[in-house]
């Protein structure tokens, strides 16, 4: 993920693997313990850098799946790339016990304080931050100040699946739906977000590029003013 609004960089700290979790067959979550305490906000990231014998180094950014509490573990949700250095290394490599150098957490833009009104729309891997939010929200018992919209391709690549369902989510499938899903295949659209949105609403988007723009545009075409719309796009690799 990038922030363009990211504040001073964190110092670098060791982060403990504390359990490895698959999320769909190319997603895994990576439960870290911190050495450091550093509570995060809902939306913020943290940057993963590896490390090669000969000095070689290669970094990326990954958002907290998990909702800010007050112990020293986060979690991240990395999604293997068939070109991604650090990725790969995650996916394939790391296992429980292993160390990692993280820095973070990082963003002032793109973060829910769990207090006011909010709908968040992801796309594929883009749900990460998101779900952070929604975490945030049950946790508080706030889930009303929420709705989150995922867009996925099939029932294969849905991150989460297991927390998803409740009155505060809506999931689309664009290519294949699971047996018995109401809603036909297909794109996005102003249908599939919440009918009403209030001036205190704040949209929270994520995704690719392409994706961004058409879920914002949807948004403004539900009332949402443009400038009540955070958005965090990703790029190809990670």
């Amino acid at each position: 993920m990038t922030d363009r609004q990211a504040g001073h960089p964190n110092a670098w700290q060791t982060a403990t693997v504390i359990d490895i979790s698959a999320e769909t067959a190319h997603a895994k979550t990576f439960r870290l313990g911190l050495t450091q305490p550093s509570r995060h906000l809902a939306g913020q990231h943290y940057v993963v850098r590896l490390t090669a014998p000969d000095g070689y180094t290669s970094s990326r950014s990954y958002s907290v799946a998990s909702a800010p509490d007050a112990s020293n573990d986060i979690e991240l949700t990395v999604e293997r790339l068939a070109d991604g250095e650090v990725s790969t290394f995650l996916c394939d490599e790391v296992i429980v016990g292993d160390e990692l150098e993280v820095r973070g957490p990082i963003g002032g833009f793109f973060v829910w304080d769990g207090d006011t009104p909010a709908v968040c729309v992801g796309g594929g891997s883009g749900i990460v931050p998101l779900m952070a939010m929604v975490r945030l929200a049950r946790r508080t018992q706030r889930a009303h100040l929420v709705h989150l919209v995922v867009s996925v391709r099939s029932p294969a690549d849905l991150f989460y699946a297991d927390e998803l369902p409740g009155a505060e989510t809506t999931v689309v499938y664009t290519r294949q739906n699971p047996p018995g899903f109401p809603r036909p295949p297909g794109r996005l659209t102003v249908a599939d977000l919440p009918a009403a949105v209030t001036p205190d609403v704040t949209g929270y988007v994520c995704g690719s590029s392409g994706f961004a723009e058409t879920a914002s545009q949807l948004l403004i075409d539900v009332g949402l003013p443009a400038d009540r719309i955070r958005v965090e796009r990703f790029g190809p690799t990670a």
